[in-house]
């Protein structure tokens, strides 16, 4: 059998890695039961927060499970152990739940906040790999990681240990939000900054309005339609009716198409199109984004409208990348 070169090695190693964490996640996903569904009960019930711990790798994993229930409508923090046992237990208090990561169950960091959860009444829960640990024993709700081995050819780093670990407080948190009824609107109120931000904003947020919009009505001839249309500067001009209704648009590629001697005298509701895009105020702005970028007919610009078809703005796709969209 030929000699593997240093490559080959490399990709086949990284590769058994990916392996022995999917298959560990798909243990435990299928381990999940009753002690999950009585954890996610306990975090709904809790009238202060969910204060996370744990010591090492465990404690990296710890900040992560806390930052994203905290954004997804969860009160959470971290609280250090060792920290903890020089003060930080006053961050603690009456109303909070604790949930401490170990895998073996037996850093002894996490004494100190164990011992102040159970003397005030704080429930705990575990997650571990080891039922028969102390933080095993101790925990109200013991939510065990099956048993899977470390990746890597020594088997010794936490690797799938950790990721079992992150994979559970994404659940957990995911739960929790789908419980709560969190929506997207309430994650962007946790998120109102860079991309993320801007993808959940509504469109009625960065449109514009009133005086800005360039509207006509039908009848106008295309060399008064122009000037209205050139003034406002969206490359796109709305065609409404008296109750500002909108019936068709012109945009660029519209007066291309129709170009002849007789254009500017003609009516623009002989150029328009009939059956222009639109979105709605209270769509996403990712929502518009993809509708700009349709593959069959890409536009620059998007009209407004409510539900009875009112123009009640306008949106540039220029909009979008100063709100940081794209």
């Amino acid at each position: 059998m030929p000699l593997m070169s240093h490559g080959e090695t490399t990709l086949h190693i990284a590769r058994d890695v990916l392996a022995t964490e999917a298959a560990a996640l798909t243990a435990l996903a299928d381990s999940l039961g009753g002690k999950f569904l009585a954890a996610i009960d306990t975090l709904l019930a809790v009238t202060g927060r969910v204060v996370v711990t744990g010591m090492g790798k465990s404690g990296h994993v710890a900040r992560k499970i806390a930052a994203t229930m905290a954004s997804t409508g969860t009160p959470a923090l971290f609280v250090h152990p060792a920290e903890a046992a020089h003060g930080d237990l006053g961050m603690i208090v009456p109303g909070d739940t604790v949930i401490a990561l170990s895998n073996s169950g037996e850093a002894q960091e996490l004494a100190a906040i164990v011992g102040h959860a159970k003397r005030i009444g704080l429930p705990l829960i575990g997650i571990t790999s080891v039922a028969e640990s102390t933080l095993g024993q101790a925990a109200d709700i013991p939510l065990l990681l099956p048993p899977a081995p470390e990746a890597g050819p020594i088997g010794l780093a936490p690797t799938t240990s950790t990721t079992m670990q992150m994979a559970l407080g994404d659940a957990i948190a995911v739960a929790l939000l789908d419980r709560r009824g969190f929506s997207a609107k309430d994650f962007r109120d946790f998120h109102p900054g860079g991309k993320l931000g801007a993808r959940l904003k509504r469109v009625r947020e960065l449109m514009h309005q009133d005086e800005e919009l360039p509207l006509v009505l039908p009848g106008t001839t295309m060399d008064r339609a122009l000037i209205t249309m050139t003034a406002k500067r969206f490359g796109l001009l709305g065609v409404v009716d008296e109750a500002r209704r909108l019936l068709g648009v012109v945009t660029d590629g519209d007066l291309r198409r129709a170009m002849s001697p007789t254009l500017l005298s003609r009516p623009v509701d002989e150029i328009m199109n009939r059956s222009p895009k639109s979105i709605a105020p209270e769509a996403l702005a990712e929502d518009a984004l993809h509708q700009m970028n349709a593959p069959a007919r890409p536009v620059t610009a998007l009209f407004v409208v409510d539900d009875g078809n009112m123009v009640r703005g306008i949106l540039h796709i220029h909009d979008l990348l100063r709100a940081g969209f794209v």
